[in-house]
């Protein structure tokens, strides 16, 4: 069976034409500083040495910058005796290359604009020898590069050249602070939220929302409720703001996360939906709960151990899919996900954390990632957890910007005063305070519920 035409890559197109390039930008840049002594200022910090297509151009320029670094004149002679004594001058074209850049530059008024141009093109060469690594790596076998370093290994690069595109440098804080105004004045007329709120309105006002370029950690020993905050959350997006979320489980099925899911919608404990004890009067219930979950916006991946470069690519396909942002991506959970090496665990837990990290930034979009706890915290008294229980990884505590501890005591004492209560501890918050917040915990639905606020009482002269 031949490929269709629309899986062809159109290589023959491409292989007659010369890279992307604009050989008149850059020798109208050259002149303009060769003209004008303080043209290298404006372009020396977004214009290198390496953007320029002509390597004799590169030189010239790079001959520019170190007179410029020591404070010297880039002028004609400047940069002629500077090219002469390093035994350049002859391999960029000599004397007769410099003057002729100068000849054919009237002024140094557009060189903004045209280092632009010249850092564009480099941009695009980039890309290209992108597509040759590519190439080249669909040639080597698993032994050499397994088949996931290929793609982390693209995709790392892809993302170095897209940062590579901020290129505006610093912005004096009047600019910001405008930014800044205009940015609270959306959000006290309700144009913007200040966060995703997870639909728990103690831990939102602690919090003030998840951020896009958030890490969330949600950490706790096995049985807390980890999953189940973390899902109860991602679905409350999902239905309050019709935003796109994604659940990569690495530990429970779809089955078993959508099982949860329908219980609580349904109003029927979970212990019926999976033994299919359902009364007559629970079918309509049945029914409604389904198809008010079929129309969120919610997807749910359960590969058992999925590097970050599996993760991002599903991620985009879901944006593409919705054509939006999502709303969050939920990981359960760290220490079950592939990190591709084979040495110190704690290494590759940061490495993961900085993935993690890196994604909610590239995407803007809050990445929850649940964690186990040490077994440290079992040999205290106050079992309430801290954050140098984190297991495997300081990196954990560094990269997250939130860090969410559960804590249950009838976990630890079936006859507390305070069964059926969870504490969520937030024990680091990069943008407030930190504090612990109460919730309900409804064990046959595997559900948290907001504690019931109590009204003020009434004065008797109102």
């Amino acid at each position: 069976m031949y490929a269709s035409d629309d899986n062809v890559i159109p290589f023959g197109t491409c292989a007659s034409k010369l890279p992307p390039q604009s050989i008149e930008s850059e020798e109208a840049i050259l002149g303009g500083i060769l003209l004008d002594p303080v043209a290298i200022e404006r372009v020396r910090d977004i214009l290198k040495p390496h953007h320029f297509y002509i390597s004799a151009h590169g030189r010239i320029y790079n001959a520019a910058l170190k007179l410029n670094a020591r404070e010297l004149p880039t002028d004609l002679l400047m940069i002629t005796n500077y090219l002469a004594d390093n035994g350049l001058l002859e391999i960029i074209g000599g004397r007769n290359k410099l003057a002729s850049l100068v000849d054919r530059t009237v002024s140094a008024v557009n060189i903004d604009a045209l280092a632009a141009v010249v850092v564009d093109k480099w941009k695009r060469r980039k890309l290209g020898r992108l597509g040759n690594l590519a190439i080249e790596l669909q040639h080597k076998s698993d032994e050499e590069t397994p088949l996931e370093q290929a793609f982390e290994q693209l995709q790392d690069l892809i993302y170095e050249l897209q940062r590579s595109s901020n290129t505006a440098g610093a912005n004096h804080i009047s600019d910001v602070v405008v930014n800044l105004y205009q940015e609270i004045e959306d959000r006290s007329q309700g144009k913007v939220l200040p966060g995703m709120t997870t639909g728990f309105y103690d831990l939102d006002a602690l919090t003030a929302g998840f951020n896009p370029t958030d890490l969330v950690i949600v950490a706790g020993r096995p049985g807390m409720g980890k999953s189940a905050l973390a899902a109860q959350m991602a679905f409350h997006l999902a239905s309050a703001y019709r935003y796109p979320v994604v659940v990569f489980s690495l530990e429970m099925s779809k089955l078993q996360i959508a099982m949860r899911a329908l219980s609580s919608e349904a109003n029927i404990e979970s212990g019926y939906l999976k033994s299919g004890r359902i009364s007559n009067t629970q079918w309509q219930s049945l029914s409604q709960g389904i198809s008010t979950l079929s129309e969120l916006p919610v997807y749910l991946d359960d590969r058992p151990d999925p590097p970050l470069t599996y993760i991002e690519a599903e991620c985009r396909k879901i944006m593409a899919r919705e054509r939006r942002n999502l709303g969050l991506i939920v990981v359960d959970y760290l220490q079950l996900m592939d990190s591709n090496g084979g040495g110190n665990r704690n290494n590759e837990i940061e490495k993961l954390t900085r993935g993690l990290k890196r994604l909610a930034m590239k995407l803007q979009t809050p990445v929850l990632c649940l964690s186990q706890l040490s077994r440290a915290v079992e040999s205290r008294n106050n079992k309430r957890p801290i954050l140098s229980d984190l297991r495997d990884s300081g990196g954990i505590e560094q990269d997250g910007d939130k860090v969410i501890m559960m804590y249950r005591d009838e976990y630890y004492d079936p006859s507390t005063v305070d069964r059926g209560v969870a504490e969520i501890i937030l024990a680091k918050n990069r943008d407030g305070a930190t504090g612990t917040i109460k919730l309900l915990f409804d064990a046959p639905f595997t559900k948290f519920k907001n504690m019931v606020r109590m009204q003020p009482a009434q004065s008797v002269w109102d």
